[in-house]
């Protein structure tokens, strides 16, 4: 990857972009983890078809979310067939040449991978397509291929971190998280789960150690809002453990997202998860218990659907002890301009 971007989010990096905003954002919405500083709202890039237009216009509105003092981008290998790593990875280079807006050391870009993406629009045949493009090339072997379209086996996941690098245009991406990993407790047992989820991790530390990955984590939908007792829950404190396994105190896992709104509450409120004495918590005071630092997603769906003013939305989410970076997607400049006036007073928009 010759033309690839060195580098990595460092301390000094973060530190810095986060001392030119400081005397215009409000105060705490940088949040720092193990030295990097974060701000509290980062730009999410799953919405939109995959066309030209969504590329631009993505392109625009992080270029905008990194000069007003976003610095975390969450992205991921399927969002729109791959054009939203490849739009992300433009816009960076857009911000060094465009006056330096940002410097790749002071951006944290996350990724994920999982599900099989599609390369540029979805396939008239999807299933054929996967097959063609994954099975028969063994990338992915068949048993390793859950509900026909997910899969975190070494294998597969080194291929996907390397179609990530090429997409972003970086040696290093700082955080990768596994999928919705719960994907797979629809199709096997529980220790079978936990030991691809061992591998995976096992793979994952490898990846840190070669300087391909910063850190790790898991990105999920309902896993760590279930219930105990459901079939998909995810424990924090069982997946830490397989990191300590493979990775021993120092391992890399770091980081985990889930949604937080006005109408999925649970990340704050529900105790199903647990501290390491064994004590019930919610997962925002288990993670910060662990040193663990959490991504918030969806933090407008539902807000939208229940007619709360996404202004007030946003800053609810953000401000919850615990979340560390509130994800927001903001395809449009103009979305980031309303989306950050709660923590740039007098935006204009």
């Amino acid at each position: 990857m010759s033309d690839a971007l060195p580098g990595r989010a460092t301390a000094e990096a973060t530190r810095a972009f986060a001392e030119r905003h400081g005397p215009r954002v409000v105060r705490g919405h940088f949040r720092e983890h193990r030295g990097l500083r974060l701000s509290s709202i980062g730009i999410g890039t799953y919405l939109g078809p995959a066309d030209d237009a969504s590329d631009a216009m993505y392109r625009e509105s992080i270029v905008e979310a990194l000069r007003l003092g976003v610095n975390v981008i969450d992205t991921a290998v399927s969002y729109r067939a791959q054009r939203s790593e490849r739009a992300v990875g433009l816009a960076i280079r857009d911000a060094l040449r465009d006056g330096v807006i940002a410097r790749r050391e002071e951006v944290v870009v996350a990724t994920k991978g999982g599900f099989v993406p599609f390369d540029g629009a979805r396939p008239r045949d999807p299933d054929a397509w996967i097959r063609d493009t994954y099975v028969r090339t063994g990338i992915v072997l068949p048993g390793d291929l859950v509900q026909g379209c997910h899969s975190i086996a070494p294998g597969y996941l080194r291929d996907q971190i390397a179609r990530s690098r090429r997409n972003l245009g970086l040696e290093t991406m700082d955080v990768y998280f596994l999928h919705n990993p719960e994907t797979a407790l629809d199709a096997m047992p529980r220790e079978e789960f936990l030991d691809r989820m061992r591998r995976a991790f096992d793979a994952l530390e490898r990846e840190c150690e070669a300087g391909r990955l910063g850190a790790y984590g898991t990105a999920t939908w309902g896993g760590y809002r279930a219930a105990r007792g459901a079939r998909e829950r995810l424990s924090l404190a069982e997946l830490l453990g397989i990191a300590r396994g493979v990775g021993g105190e120092a391992h890399r896992f770091r980081f985990v997202e889930l949604p937080l709104n006005a109408a999925m509450t649970e990340a704050r409120d529900d105790a199903n998860q647990e501290l390491a004495s064994g004590a019930p918590a919610t997962l925002l005071d288990a993670a910060s218990e662990a040193g663990v630092f959490v991504f918030t997603s969806a933090s407008l769906d539902q807000a939208r659907r229940l007619r709360t003013p996404a202004a007030s939305a946003l800053e609810a989410v953000r401000t919850t002890p615990g979340v560390g970076t509130a994800l927001v997607g903001m395809r449009h400049k103009s979305h980031v301009l309303q989306n950050l006036n709660g923590v740039r007073p007098h935006l204009p928009g």
